[in-house]
Order: C-alpha cells, then sequence, then structure tokens
C-alpha cells in the first residue's frame, strides 16, 4: 500500500475542503473517517421513517456553502449541485398573528418593515462580499476590505451585540427578526458573538444566493468533494476511529477535522505541554437536541407566508428568545425552546415521496441534555401553527447527549464545535499566531473549532491546507476548477 502524504482526520466539510485542496496539488491524501458515512455534518440519510424520504443529519441550509470563497472556486454548480433560494429567507412568527419575513429581496423586506425598515437596511443592507471578509477570515489577518465596511460591520456588532441593541427600533417585528438569525449561536442574548452571527447572516439573507438548500439534501455537497478528491487520487476509508496515534497511518502530515479534545486523546504527550494545556482549556458550548419529522402535508402556520420560508425561527420575541437562552446557559430547559425549522419542500419537490415530506428540527438546550424535546417542539411549533400534530406522521429525536454518536465533534450536543464567546472567536483553538498548526510538527486542526468557527464553508480546512503545502515547498494554493 503507497505511503500517504498527508492524512485527513474526519470527513466533515472542512476535512474534504483540506483533503481536495492538497490532492489537487498533487500530494497522496487518505481521509478516515470514523461512521459508516462521509460528510460530517453535512449528510443527508434515510433514517427508515418513512419510505423513500431522506433526512438532513445536521445542516440543512447553506448560506456560507454559497458565499464560501472555497466553494466558489470549487464551482459547486458546475460539479451538478444545485442551490435552490427560497423567496423568503427565513421568518419569524410572533405570538399574535403577526410574522417578521426576511425576504431575499432587501428592499421588500424594508418596505415591510415598516418604521424599522431603514435600521434593518442599515444593519444588513451591506455588501455581501465585504461582510464575508470581515467574518470568515482566519481572524489572524488583516482582511484586505473597504475600512468602511469593517468599521460598519464593527459598530453592529456593538451595538446588536449589547444592551443598546433595540435602542434604534421603534417596533418588535424587525428585532425579533434579528434575535432568531442571532439565536443560532446557542448563546445568552445580546452577545458579540450573537451580533456577528446575525449580521453575517442577515447580510446573506439578502445577497444573490440567499438562504439556500440543496436539491437533494445537504449530502449533495459531500458528494460534490468526495468525487473531487477521488477523481484526484484521493482515498476514502470509513468505520476508521482513530483513538490513538497507532490508528494513524504513517505520513508526513496529519490534519484533524476533530475538535481540540480529540486531538489531544489521539497525541497525548507527544503534544508540546503548552500547546496541550491550551487545546485542553478549549471550552465548548451548550447544545441542540434534534427533531426529524416526516409530515403528511406542510406546516399549517398561521400566517401562510411563513410557509414559503426556506428556514423558520420559532422562537417569539426578542424577549421571549432572550429569556429562553439564559435558561439554558443556566442549565435549564426552557418550556418554549428556540427551535429552528426547515421544510427543504419549499423550493425541492423530490424531497416529498409518496405524500411524505421530512420537517428538519433543532431546539436548543443545556450541554449534555439527555432529554427527547419532541413535544415540547411540538407544542411551540403549535403555538404558531395550530393543527401541526395532525400532519405529524412520525418522528425521532436525537437528544444532544446522543449526537456525538453520528458526528464525535458534537461535544455534549454542542452543534458549533466550540462556544460562541468574543475570546474563542478571536483565539480559537487557542492564542497561537497560526491557528491551524497543533504545537507539534506536521500536525494541524482544521475543523469549526477552527476559524472562521461553525458552518459548511470548508473555509478551515482550506485555510489548514495552505500550511500543510509549505511543507512540502508549494507556496500556492492549487486551482479548484472543475
Amino acid at each position: 500500500m503507497t505511503r500517504p502524504d498527508v492524512v485527513v482526520v474526519g470527513s466533515g466539510p472542512n476535512g474534504l475542503a483540506a483533503a481536495v485542496t492538497l490532492a489537487r496539488a498533487g500530494l497522496r491524501v487518505t481521509v478516515l473517517e470514523s461512521q459508516p458515512t462521509v460528510g460530517g455534518g453535512a449528510r443527508t440519510l434515510d433514517l427508515g421513517l418513512a419510505d423513500g424520504v431522506t433526512h438532513d443529519i445536521c445542516s440543512a441550509v447553506h448560506p456560507m456553502a454559497w458565499a464560501s470563497p472555497f466553494f466558489q472556486q470549487l464551482d459547486l454548480a458546475a460539479r451538478g449541485v444545485e442551490l435552490l433560494v427560497p423567496e423568503i429567507s427565513y421568518a419569524q412568527p410572533l405570538p399574535d398573528g403577526r410574522a417578521g419575513l426576511a425576504y431575499r429581496d432587501l428592499e421588500r423586506t424594508v418596505e415591510e418593515l415598516g418604521v424599522d425598515g431603514a435600521v434593518w437596511r442599515s444593519l444588513v443592507g451591506g455588501d455581501p462580499a465585504a461582510t464575508v471578509k470581515v467574518a470568515l477570515g482566519d481572524k489572524r489577518s488583516v482582511p484586505l476590505v473597504d475600512p468602511r465596511a469593517a468599521v460598519h460591520f464593527g459598530l453592529g456588532v456593538l451595538e446588536q451585540g449589547t444592551r443598546a441593541w433595540g435602542r434604534r427600533f421603534v417596533g418588535d417585528v424587525a428585532p425579533a427578526l434579528l434575535t432568531g438569525v442571532a439565536a443560532h449561536t446557542i448563546t445568552p442574548l445580546p452577545s458579540f458573538a450573537a451580533a456577528g452571527t446575525a449580521l453575517l447572516l442577515g447580510t446573506l439573507a439578502h445577497a444573490e444566493g440567499g438562504w439556500p438548500i440543496p436539491r437533494g439534501g445537504s449530502g449533495a455537497i459531500t458528494a460534490a468533494l468526495v468525487a473531487d478528491l477521488e477523481a484526484h487520487g484521493g482515498t476514502i476509508r470509513t468505520d476508521h476511529r482513530v483513538r490513538r496515534q497507532a490508528d494513524l497511518p504513517v505520513a508526513h502530515c496529519y490534519v484533524f477535522d476533530t475538535t481540540p479534545r480529540t486531538l489531544v486523546d489521539v497525541l497525548g504527550d507527544r503534544l508540546p505541554p503548552r500547546d496541550r494545556a491550551a487545546l485542553t482549556a478549549f471550552r465548548y458550548g451548550d447544545a441542540a437536541a434534534k427533531v426529524d419529522f416526516v409530515l403528511d402535508g406542510p406546516v399549517p402556520w398561521t400566517v401562510p407566508e411563513v410557509g414559503r420560508a426556506g428556514t423558520v425561527h420559532v422562537g417569539g420575541t426578542r424577549a421571549e428568545m432572550a429569556r429562553a437562552e439564559s435558561a439554558v446557559a443556566r442549565g435549564e430547559h426552557a418550556d418554549l425552546p428556540m427551535t429552528l425549522v426547515s421544510d427543504p419542500t419549499v423550493v425541492d419537490d423530490t424531497r416529498e415521496v409518496h405524500g411524505r415530506r421530512p420537517l428538519w428540527t433543532y431546539a436548543h438546550v443545556p450541554a449534555g441534555s439527555d432529554v427527547d424535546v419532541t413535544e415540547a417542539v411540538t407544542r411551540h411549533i403549535e403555538r404558531y401553527a395550530p393543527g401541526f400534530r395532525d400532519v405529524v406522521v412520525t418522528s425521532r429525536c436525537v437528544p444532544a447527549a446522543h449526537l456525538s454518536d453520528h458526528n464525535e465533534n458534537y461535544v455534549d450536543g454542542d452543534i458549533s464545535a466550540g462556544r460562541a464567546s468574543i475570546g474563542q472567536l478571536f483565539a480559537r483553538p487557542t492564542r497561537r499566531l497560526d491557528p491551524y498548526f497543533s504545537g507539534r510538527a506536521g500536525v494541524y486542526l482544521c475543523s469549526a473549532s477552527t476559524p472562521p468557527g461553525p458552518g459548511v464553508h470548508g473555509l478551515g480546512g482550506w485555510f489548514a491546507a495552505k500550511r500543510v503545502l509549505r511543507e512540502f515547498g508549494i507556496m500556492a494554493l492549487p486551482s479548484l476548477a472543475p
């Protein structure tokens, strides 16, 4: 068997992005995956809940895949990946029969938000490309971007990340609509990390690519990466769990698409003491519990327009969402947990089979929770969609404590692979100038625990691959074009 130049541990989007980049540079690459299927947080599987109905195991909606410089160079469309863009990127139903709607069309959104429309435009109406450069870098380099865009983004984060977050809003719809996006971070609100997420994703919602859903599910992105890797000589070995160094084939370099915890478990004393201590100190955040539903019809939202959104944030008012997230931070389960909902058939009718359709939901819970949240999620959706129970055919819950059974990076159900604090945004995973270097020669980290953080963007893997290539004397990244 030919000895690989590089071994990549983990086949999530970042691991595959690293592997594709390195293989295209002419290196021999082997990917090791502990699960029987590849893709990490970007997999679509038949869970056996209904004949032919498939479910996205983790991520389902992909604004960052559209915006990512890595995927733009890879050209997903040329590889047969169709990113379907809903007319309404996301919606926020409110308790009194109203709803906030974030149309891809910024001007329509501004118009419907009325008195708060101008504030909305000032927060998320900027240049998407500039916002991506500011928010999705390696958090060590100064992005080559218009300084005005960076200052504008920073001021928005300062405003929406503090108790000043409501000072410019008059009504309650716009702040609730923005807070639903901020809550993706699973952290107390307001916070700087949540504000940064809200402004990035909020801006992308009005970009050309919006918040797209891949036709056929998230697994289509993984399939494109795997096909390119294999076309350039890379290999993947599934059902190969790496617990210790003896489980690793001999290679010149290793790239871990894992959390720092796994890296430390595998290498142990082979890491320099200071680096091992820093990686061990990396903190993980609160969690999500997953509920997959099978429905025999659309969710009967009180506001019909909500049913045209690719993503629905079920959380109520800004104050209600802040209370729910604070309860989770205290280690409590909120009565009405912050819940993210997506029905892919809004744009992809191929996901409906024999009148059955999947519904993807996540509910925020304390880290390590083993609670089945099916009833809590159902009750919360019913608040805005009376009769929801009547369209549910079956469901399956994966409590937070068991999410790591299908993705070891989700420590205690932390789907962000690390706490979303301001410190860990800029010192993720450690304070090293090179955030991807482990401290041991030839060993790198590239998961969502590294910059720029969570999301299906492949950038952690792409940035780490650049460092690895230097070990082979290759100073330029290879072309990713089909």
